[in-house]
């Protein structure tokens, strides 16, 4: 299971212990009754890859986006995109990566303490665009408290993969300058080439589909215009007293990588077009960030609260795709983000957390691919979340206001939407560390402006995309199923989900052509998601500080149209993991398979995809008592599988890199 533990105190621990703060109150894993997971110290730096898709893929319910090593955002139970936010404490990313697949989130985990996920819907804290969930990166860019061993702490890693020749360094440090005064600088910096893959590129179902032109070779192996250069600089300053603290931060961002297929439309016999893996003068990517946080916190009791917490950032994001050297097509992003959080002084076992939530973003695309016209959003959302507990009996109920506004002037048109969301959850704690629970909500997500406004072909996706101006809200019902054990040799979390969705938003083909592409239009449908989830881990021995467990995961998602029982597409497949630890004082090892079944549950216009096995191992040594400070060997796709996300628009096209194996130093102070 996804733990909070690092080295010292790398010791297997309870999944009670460890907090979810992105969760309304902060909670445990065990009380929250949803599906959650934690990763931090040693296993964040175990897992951390190019890409916080790529980082997060093993989590269970997690897949991702995969567009090269250089591109991938999570997706959580089949939904992704606007209805999945990734956050950075607590506020956005700021970015286009919710426009376009091919465009990555400007976040890195490189210096990130600690990510949390929460899996379905996070709508009452962060709005209807968390319907699917939220990914919350926290780091301490805004000091929040004093060092505990002296003036100065802090932490580094360096690393160095063996497929593309990955090498990243990164760092961070707090210091007391004076009183409670703390600065904070952290960075990193991140190259890689091109990856190599198992064998052929392109699917077998794709070369018998559209075969190469006569003298053409087929792409094998290296997987050309993959490779990636990107680095990000953090600055901070805050002061730390009795009852909390406030801080701001400036950071920048810089990621300059490649497509590892060719998005040009390419002139064949016959006036078709065509896009190919490999092409000799691929598209880059190139995004540069400046962002700047105030963040603060209050935890002396006034009114009826015990704890204030308030947010605010904005950022300055430009992202140019350029084609040959040349700016094809520009994405300019002004937006903030704000937010007050409120909790209440506990009475009587009664607890909750009310808030207010402010976003604008300003959007504009320029050139090629300016499939969006230039819009603005506006929302704005007020919350209150509250939980009551008598004996073994736990209750929760929220609501949520939320109001957007988004308007095109190029196309004179403004939409306003109003949605409600609701919740209502109860647990009950049984003996020897059991828990069950239930969890009911309905949730309204308004159209964003891509879905609204778009008229344009989209070469990332392959198509031309058409908006719908006269889009309504979709709402879904849904009901979570959890029963989670803490405690003893035995531990396991179960999680069974079923979203009923009205006015489903997707892009169905029309069967059209638009610029030698197919025409995908905005539409909105009846819709049904659901599965399930598992996590297990035995202990099967311990002898002191040494101890042997097995663990298993499982993951399974079906989404359908309603009406005619027709799949959606890019919906995950059945997976299973069967892994084993051996953990001692000096080192610890980690062994695991993960099967991911072939997905033949296809939509239109989708080709299926075949199972796979991937084998990851990895052997973390901690060399000194009292130091935290890990070597760490790890290696992933061990079997050098043909590894094909059906969840990627690539997946036919380029597969996941080939074997790898990553050496990793990493330390705290």
């Amino acid at each position: 299971m996804a733990t909070d533990q690092g080295h010292p105190g790398h010791d297997r621990g309870g999944i009670e212990e460890i907090v979810v703060s992105a969760h309304p109150g902060g909670r445990s894993r065990f009380e929250i009754l949803q599906g959650t997971s934690v990763l931090a110290g040693e296993e964040l730096a175990r897992t951390l890859r190019s890409t916080i898709g790529d980082s997060l893929d093993g989590l269970p319910g997690l897949s991702q986006t995969s567009f090269g090593q250089g591109a991938s955002r999570p997706i959580i139970r089949g939904l992704g995109g606007d209805r999945l936010r990734i956050l950075i404490n607590d506020l956005g990313t700021f970015d286009a990566s919710t426009t376009s697949p091919d465009h990555a989130p400007a976040v890195d985990l490189a210096t990130a303490r600690k990510v949390e996920v929460i899996r379905g819907p996070a709508t009452l804290m962060y709005g209807a665009n968390a319907i699917a969930g939220v990914v919350n990166v926290i780091d301490d860019r805004v000091p929040r408290a004093l060092p505990e061993n002296g003036r100065v702490d802090g932490q580094f890693r360096t690393s160095y993969g063996t497929n593309g020749d990955e090498v990243l360094n990164s760092g961070a440090l707090n210091a007391n300058i004076i009183g409670g005064l703390m600065a904070h600088v952290d960075g990193f910096y991140r190259d890689a080439g091109d990856f190599k893959a198992p064998g052929f590129l392109r699917s077998d179902r794709e070369r018998a589909a559209n075969p190469l032109a006569s003298g053409e070779s087929e792409p094998f192996g290296r997987a050309e215009n993959s490779d990636l250069e990107n680095w990000g600089i953090t600055g901070g300053l805050s002061y730390v007293g009795r009852h909390g603290f406030l801080g701001a931060s400036v950071t920048r961002l810089d990621n300059n990588y490649g497509i590892p297929v060719e998005l040009e439309e390419e002139e064949e016999e016959g006036g078709s077009t065509d896009s190919e893996a490999g092409g000799e003068e691929g598209v880059r990517i190139d995004i540069e960030q400046t962002r700047y946080d105030l963040i603060g916190e209050w935890t002396s009791d006034f009114l009826v609260f015990d704890q204030a917490r308030f947010r605010f950032g904005y950022a300055d994001y430009d992202q140019a795709e350029l084609e040959g050297g040349e700016i094809g097509t520009l994405f300019l992003n002004d937006e903030w983000e704000g937010r007050i959080d409120l909790d209440q002084i506990a009475h009587e076992g009664w607890t909750g957390t009310s808030g207010l939530h402010l976003r604008s973003r300003d959007f504009e695309a320029i050139g090629a691919e300016a499939f969006v016209p230039p819009n603005e959003t506006f929302q704005w959302g007020l919350y209150s979340f509250q939980s009551y507990e008598i004996g073994p009996w736990h209750f929760d109920a929220g609501a949520r206001l939320d109001r957007q506004d988004v308007q095109s002037d190029n196309l004179g048109v403004e939409r306003n939407f109003t949605g409600i969301s609701l919740s209502a959850g109860a647990s009950y704690a049984l003996r020897d560390g059991y828990l069950i629970g239930i969890n009911s909500f309905r949730t309204e997500r308004a159209p964003n402006a891509d879905e609204l406004f778009s008229n344009g072909p989209h070469l990332a996706t392959f198509t031309f995309e058409l908006g719908d101006v006269d889009l309504g809200e979709e709402t879904v019902k849904g009901l979570e199923l959890n029963l989670k054990k803490a405690g003893g040799p035995f531990e396991f979390l179960i999680n069974g989900f079923y979203y009923d969705y009205s006015d489903f938003i997707f892009e169905r083909f029309t069967g059209e052509e638009e610029d030698g592409l197919p025409v995908a239009q905005f539409t909105a449908t009846n819709a049904r998601f659901y599965g399930l989830e598992l996590e297990a881990d035995y202990e099967l021995w311990r002898a002191g500080e040494q101890a042997f467990s097995i663990n298993a995961q499982l993951d399974f998602v079906n989404a359908k149209e309603t009406a005619s029982d027709t799949p959606l597409s890019r919906i995950p497949p059945l997976s299973f993991t069967l892994g084993s630890d051996y953990e001692s004082h000096y080192f610890d090892v980690h062994i695991a398979a993960e099967y991911a079944a072939s997905q033949k549950d296809i939509g239109e216009f989708e080709l299926p995809t075949d199972d796979y096995v991937n084998l990851t191992a990895s052997l973390v040594v901690h060399p000194f008592e009292e130091r935290d400070i890990s070597l760490i060997i790890e290696g992933r796709n061990l079997a050098d599988s043909d590894i094909r996300f059906h969840t990627s628009f690539l997946k036919d096209l380029v597969p996941a890199p080939g074997r790898t194996v990553r050496f990793i130093l990493r330390a705290g102070f």
